[in-house]
């Protein structure tokens, strides 16, 4: 989750003189318009007129690839996606196959879970943003793709993140995530502070007495003490909710998501259990009903103005959970390993660079880390797009088309036909070696001074880097929230320690990583 630019101002791209060589210079400079979000505004529910395809100059071919058999061809499919090739592999092997950024193949998970796998597939930068245009695509019920996980997950209703602009429930929940972040701003950085101490000061711990610290667990456990602080005033550990939260969402989302995902299972096992059949909700109705309890309970002052919106309380508490719990931590759960994983394996040279900037600005600014004093560290900035970039946390993005509609990749334009599921994999987009330099590489100063023009191309938010989230579009609510929390994660980390050094694992969301050294700071 993330904010409008109202709650959180000095998050959106400032395009100022350099301070550092960019990776790719360029003697054209690009002022970006001014970038506002209003919670007032209101979303569009008029009726789209019947648009022909816009015209192109580019050769028109037909979409390549096949569905191959019914059922059949979904399952092999599924089967190269998840055992056979894995995803990148599966996604590189037929773009060699059909020299072809853009083409048609089944999602999983097919049968029996999703009634129709069938999609085209965007993979480059150029033809990718058609995603995110909600004139051309619907975003109703794609969130988790070509299946949605039953209601009965989220007290019956179908939440924020699967409504299309269109319907007038989107503009009143969107508003109310807008609400939350800018009542509760405030609340933000001290309570990232106070959470993240605590962290590294059991990862200390647990490293003299062990020689190392797994990240994962602890660092879980830190996001949703922030989240509750943060966003509700309330702290969990003192509720009857206690320090279970990160394990019961963690379970919660697992039976949602649980048909894209592998698990390492024997794969006769995976595949008859999660990818066939649906996990039953019933199996965590128990969990899910002590989230809501402690939510429900600590958001008084949102459901209130919910109610001022026109949205029950109920609706509202299990949106707020579903936002805070599944958006704010899944995503904080997946990305904050992935970017310790870049920065660790970067070595000492970019640690040492990253304490020296931050730690002078912070000196500069009486000592306090602000919003203001981070916007003065464009390294550091740098570091976190660049970690979106190459690691978004939702990589997979889902639209249905509108009408019919001509869509360019690089090399040529593809007609596709109103009502047909269009897919894109994020990596494949933000890596696209026509528009960055070392496209596959982490270049930590890749954004700074001229490089900020590039920022349009992070696209992590569900929208270009430098938009804002409205209530007219399905960019991400709390985008600059998102934002915030990952460079307060970069600033606490070099305001504690000079370097650091990890092992990486894998893990079904991600990176697992295991500290090795901390190494305090000693300038």
């Amino acid at each position: 989750m993330a904010s409008a630019s109202l709650a959180f101002p000095s998050l959106q791209p400032k395009f100022h003189s350099p301070r550092r060589s960019s990776p790719r210079p360029s003697t054209r400079r690009i002022i970006a318009r001014p970038i506002s979000a209003s919670v007032s505004e209101t979303p569009s529910v008029s009726v789209q007129p019947v648009v022909p395809p816009e015209p192109t100059k580019l050769p028109i071919r037909k979409v390549p690839g096949s569905y191959g058999l019914p059922f059949i061809g979904p399952i092999n499919d599924r089967l190269d996606y998840f055992y056979k090739q894995g995803r990148e592999e599966f996604f590189k092997s037929r773009i060699q196959k059909y020299q072809s950024t853009v083409f048609r193949v089944n999602m999983p998970p097919g049968p029996f879970i999703a009634s129709d796998p069938r999609v085209v597939v965007l993979l480059d930068g150029k033809s990718f943003p058609v995603l995110f245009d909600v004139t051309k695509v619907e975003k109703k019920d794609v969130f988790t793709g070509t299946y949605m996980p039953s209601t009965e997950f989220t007290g019956g209703y179908r939440v924020l993140s699967y409504l299309d602009p269109s319907e007038p429930s989107h503009g009143k929940l969107k508003r109310l995530m807008f609400f939350l972040l800018k009542s509760r701003s405030d609340h933000v950085i001290p309570e990232f502070h106070s959470s993240y101490a605590e962290l590294f000061g059991g990862l200390e711990n647990e490293l003299a007495t062990n020689g190392k610290a797994a990240f994962g667990d602890a660092s879980d456990q830190a996001a949703f003490n922030f989240l509750a602080r943060a966003l509700l005033g309330t702290n969990p550990a003192e509720t009857k909710l206690g320090l279970n939260g990160p394990k019961l969402v963690q379970k919660w989302v697992l039976f949602q998501l649980a048909p894209l995902l592998a698990l390492g299972l024997p794969v006769a096992l995976e595949e008859l259990l999660i990818h066939t059949v649906r996990l039953p909700s019933f199996l965590v109705k128990a969990d899910y009903k002590i989230l809501y309890d402690f939510f429900y309970e600590s958001s008084g002052f949102v459901l209130d103005e919910a109610e001022r919106l026109g949205v029950s309380r109920d609706e509202a508490c299990h949106n707020l959970l579903f936002a805070t719990c599944f958006n704010s931590f899944g995503g904080m759960k997946f990305f904050f390993p992935n970017m310790i994983k870049l920065i660790g394996r970067a070595g000492v040279k970019l640690h040492t660079e990253l304490a020296q900037e931050i730690r002078s600005v912070i000196r500069s600014n009486g000592g306090k880390v602000t919003m203001a004093a981070m916007e003065q560290m464009p390294l550091m900035k740098s570091v976190v797009y660049e970690s979106l970039r190459i690691e978004p946390p939702v990589p997979l993005q889902y639209g249905r088309a509108k009408r019919d509609l001509i869509i360019e990749s690089h090399d040529a334009a593809f007609k596709v036909k109103e009502g047909e599921m269009i897919f894109g994999y994020q990596p494949f987009a933000t890596k696209d070696p026509k528009i960055f330099d070392r496209a596959e590489e982490f270049v930590p100063d890749r954004f700074v001074g001229e490089g900020e023009r590039l920022l349009n191309h992070v696209l992590w938010s569900n929208g270009p880097e430098t938009e804002a989230s409205t209530v007219g579009n399905k960019q991400c609510a709390g985008k600059d929230f998102v934002a915030l929390v990952s460079r307060l994660l970069v600033v606490e980390l070099f305001l504690r320690y000079d370097s650091f050094e990890i092992e990486i694992g894998t893990s079904p969301l991600g990176a697992s990583i295991t500290l090795t050294s901390l190494k305090r700071a000693t300038f």
